[in-house]
Parts: structure tokens; C-alpha cells; sequence
């Protein structure tokens, strides 16, 4: 990826000089986070993926396709203040006061600086959501690293954060295994959980023991390790993704979050990060993990090609995964990503 003169390019080399990702965040943000109870509103995210990668024209129309999926933001209750906001951590019914304290504080101060000092205080709770906040958080950093910092960016890194703040949740206690020498042996190595059944949450309830990995003595072995993760958890998905196909892309898409908002925080808070990407990552390892891999066929189309194919498919977690598999770029990765075009129903 990369960008020209503060606007967003994509991979197939095609510039966004439409202003349709701030149009497209615009839109959504009177929408909240979440529908039909908890399920995660998944546009801000999606759009962000399909600007970047150079599929600005269809952001509309898929825009209007998934608008019967949003919902109004909820009602403001209580404010958030420096004086309450323990409390108010991990409460679903305080999303819009969230909301609203992290949209001050980033009109307020320099939104890395926010970041920063949000970050240690959500980051044990990345499960939140379905691990939907960190993800929404790191295509926000992600466009405010790379492009212009406009007012519905900076606006979108608060909708992120404060999805956060109101969802964390914190896994269960978990026992240490024998180390992992490696990301790829290390999610191997994750055991199943007993109950292969039910919602995430229950799922998470059953958390045991993860392998011994996600270590690191110093912020760039940390950055080196994570990237490792990723790449493995999308290297997975070509062999394992049928055991769930939309919920295991997100062993993926969440610790590339992580890694995406990396170079926007102090190099102190890389290590713990790595540690809760890890975290992430093994619990829906776990969570959703078949009786047995499955073969895949080599990808033969180009990294572009895959991704214009995404786009047409629709799927909003299609869409996210392939984002990924595109930023890990090897042949596996572009093979899992159409593993994910395969194995998820198209939306459009």
C-alpha cells in the first residue's frame, strides 16, 4: 500500500481523490457500533478496506446494500469523566457516552496522545466485541498514519475507542503450555475448546491454556513477532477456515490491527501489545477450531484481481480478510483469501 499526496492508494495503484471514505464515514457515523443486541456494524471497517485498496467507486452502492443492517446510535446516558470511567468500563449501555468522551478528547488533544493513554487500559480487554473494536481501531490508525487527518478520521478513531471502552472484556484465566518455537506452531498448538457450540462469548468461557509464545525482550522483536502472527493466522485460515469461516478470520484481522497501530504508540507499549494480539488470536484459534485441515489450491489470480473480487463478493468479513491477506502478500495468503471468497456466502 501507499499513499500520494495525503490521499489514500490502493493496491491496485488507483488514488481515492473523491473524498468517498470521509462521505462513506460521514454516513455512518449517526449509525452505532452494534445490532440486533451485540452483533458489530462492520461498514466503517469494510469501507476503509475498499478505499485503500483502490475499489473507492463501489463503497456507495455496498454502503446501500448494508444500510438495512444499521442502527442509530444508542441514547446518551451518563456522561464518561476522568472521575468515572472505571465504572464505566466494559458497559454496553454507555456506547454513546464513549462515543461522545473520546470524540472530546480527540477535538481536545492530538489523537496520538489519546491513543497512547487509552491503549494499556483497553488492550487486556482486546476480546471485546469479538475482538470487532481493536479491528475498527486499527483501520482508523491505519488511514490517520498514511493519509490526511480530517475530522471524520479523527471522529472514527473515537467511534473505535469508545466501542472499546464500552465492550472490554477481559478471557478467562489462562494455564501456560509448553512453549511454541513459532506463531505457526504456537496456534497449532492451541487446544480446542470442549464445546465446539454456541456464541463467541460462551466459547470464550471455556478458554483453558494457550501454548507458551508472544514474548518479546524488546519493542522490535515484539513488532518482528507480531508480524510473524499475522502472517501465520492467515497462512491458517487456507487450511482451517472451514471450521468457521466468517469467526476465523478474525484470528487474523485482529492481531493485524494490533500491528497496525504499532507505529502510532510509544515502543514501550509494543511487547504488551504483541502479548494481547496473542491472546486474541489463540482464543479464537480455540474457539473455533475443525476436527481436521483441508487442502487448497494455489491462488492464480494477482493480488489486485483477488481483491476486486472480494469487493464484488460483498462480504463485509470477506472484505476485512482479504485486506489482510493482501498486506501479508505471499501466496499463501492470497490462497486463504480465496479460501474466504469461497467459503463465505456472498452479499451482493
Amino acid at each position: 500500500m501507499d499513499t500520494q499526496g495525503g490521499k489514500t492508494t490502493g493496491a491496485s495503484g488507483a488514488t481515492d481523490t473523491t473524498g468517498t471514505l470521509d462521505e462513506a464515514l460521514e454516513r455512518l457515523h449517526a449509525s452505532g457500533p452494534e445490532r440486533n443486541g451485540w452483533l458489530s456494524n462492520h461498514a466503517p471497517m469494510a469501507v476503509e478496506a475498499l478505499v485503500r485498496r483502490g475499489q473507492a467507486p463501489t463503497v456507495h452502492r455496498w454502503l446501500d446494500y448494508y444500510r438495512a443492517k444499521l442502527e442509530d446510535m444508542p441514547d446518551l446516558n451518563t456522561p464518561v469523566t476522568y472521575g468515572n470511567w472505571r465504572e464505566a468500563l466494559g458497559d454496553p449501555s454507555r456506547i454513546a457516552d464513549w462515543t461522545a468522551y473520546f470524540a472530546r478528547e480527540t477535538v481536545d488533544r492530538p489523537w496520538r496522545e489519546v491513543l497512547a493513554e487509552w491503549w494499556p487500559r483497553l488492550a487486556p480487554g482486546i476480546a471485546a466485541g469479538a475482538t470487532h473494536p481493536v479491528i475498527r481501531v486499527g483501520h482508523a490508525v491505519r488511514t490517520l498514519l498514511t493519509t490526511e487527518e480530517t475530522a471524520p478520521r479523527i471522529a472514527e478513531l473515537a467511534h473505535g475507542l469508545g466501542y472499546w471502552a464500552a465492550r472490554h472484556q477481559l478471557l478467562p484465566s489462562i494455564q501456560t503450555l509448553d512453549p511454541a518455537p513459532n506463531a505457526a506452531a504456537a496456534l497449532a498448538g492451541v487446544p480446542a475448546i470442549p464445546v465446539q457450540g454456541g456464541g463467541i462469548r460462551a466459547r470464550f468461557g471455556q478458554l483453558s491454556a494457550f501454548p507458551l509464545w508472544g514474548e518479546a525482550p524488546d519493542p522490535d522483536t515484539a513488532r518482528a513477532r507480531l508480524t510473524e502472527l499475522v502472517a501465520a493466522a492467515t497462512h491458517r485460515y487456507a487450511t482451517h477456515g472451514h471450521g468457521e469461516p466468517t469467526m476465523l478470520v478474525h484470528a487474523a484481522t485482529a492481531p493485524n490491527a494490533v500491528l497496525r497501530t504499532l507505529p502510532a504508540l510509544p515502543r514501550q507499549l509494543w511487547a504488551p501489545s504483541l502479548s494481547a494480539a496473542w491472546a486474541a488470536s489463540a482464543a479464537v484459534t480455540a474457539a473455533y477450531t475443525p476436527a481436521e485441515p483441508t487442502a487448497y489450491a494455489p491462488a492464480t489470480a494477482s493480488a489486485e484481481e483477488i481483491f476486486e473480487r472480494a469487493a464484488a463478493h460483498g462480504d463485509d468479513h470477506t472484505i476485512k480478510f482479504a485486506d489482510t491477506a493482501l498486506d501479508v502478500g505471499d501466496a499463501t495468503a492470497l490462497a486463504a483469501a480465496v479460501r474466504s471468497i469461497e467459503l463465505n456466502p456472498p452479499a451482493l
